[in-house]
Order: C-alpha cells, then structure tokens, then sequence
C-alpha cells in the first residue's frame, strides 16, 4: 500500500518543483532590464521651427525647403563659432537650399516648410550678381571702405610722345 501512494506523491513533488523553475525562470526573465538602446543619431530632417546644434541635433549637409509656409516668410541663419557668429542667412518667399557644415555651431529656421537633407541639390551662389557687385563696390568706395572696387573699362593706353626740346 505504500507503493501506491508514493508515485503520486512522487508526482506531485517533481511537478512542483517544475512550476517552481519555471516561476523562477518567468521571473528572471521578465525582471532582466533590456540592453540600453544607442541614442538617436543626428536628425536628417527639420519638420519645425527652432535652433539645432549640428552634430547633435541634425546632421551636416546640404538640405532644401520648398520655401515659406503659407504666405509668410521663410528665414534660416548658420552660426558658428563658441559666440554663434553669423556664418550665413537669408529671409525668402521661395524655395531654398543651404549646405549646413560640420564646423557650423547651430542651425535656426523659422517660418519654413520641412528641410531635407539632399546631398545631390546644388548650392546656389553666395555671391551677388556682377551689377549688385558694381554697386556695391562703389557705395564701398564713397563710404571709405577697404573692399577691391568693381572692374572699370579704362581707355587704352595712347602712344607715348618724346618730349620736345
């Protein structure tokens, strides 16, 4: 008769032991903490208005806008340097693109529609066209200033006489 009544027994211990193992390994499992995920990248997108750190906040690189938002204005700047000297800007009613470089401090735009980073959109020209140079260059000289004056057509040289006895 104690044969009988020590397989159930028996039974009875090794199950509990197999639900106290697998509680344990439920347990350890759901209390492990995950690995760290890395922190998030550089953004390649700028979807609203602020300042970005480039580096940190968004990437280096050329990006493009499709302009304003609604009827307004459309206004980035680049700084650089540990004052955030400004480096470049512009305020526009159109499409724009700026190249945003590594050693660029911050980036702000306010008013523009999403910036995307598009490395195969060509820079346009920072310099202004030849007739604004012109001007330029010659408000430049009135006002004192030291910047090289516009190109100027000079009349071509006259032949040189021997001076006369």
């Amino acid at each position: 008769m104690g044969r009988k009544h020590a397989r159930p027994v028996a039974a009875g211990a090794a199950a509990g032991l197999l639900m106290a193992g697998w509680g344990a390994w439920g347990a350890t499992a759901a209390g492990a903490d995950p690995e760290p995920s890395p922190p998030p990248g550089p953004k390649t997108t700028i979807d609203h208005d602020g300042t970005y750190a480039v580096g940190t906040d968004i990437a280096p690189g050329i990006y493009s806008s499709a302009g304003p938002v609604g009827d307004g204005t459309c206004y980035w700047k680049r700084s650089g340097n540990p004052d955030g000297a400004l480096i470049d800007n512009a305020i526009s009613k159109k499409p724009q693109v700026v190249q945003i470089d590594p050693t660029d401090k911050s980036f702000k735009t306010s008013g523009c529609q999403t910036w995307q980073l598009t490395p195969d959109a060509s820079v346009p020209p920072n310099t202004p066209p030849p007739g604004v140079q012109g001007t330029l260059g010659i408000l430049n000289g009135l006002l004192g200033g030291n910047a090289p004056q516009p190109p100027h057509s000079s009349p071509s040289p006259q032949p040189s006489t021997p001076p006369q006895s």
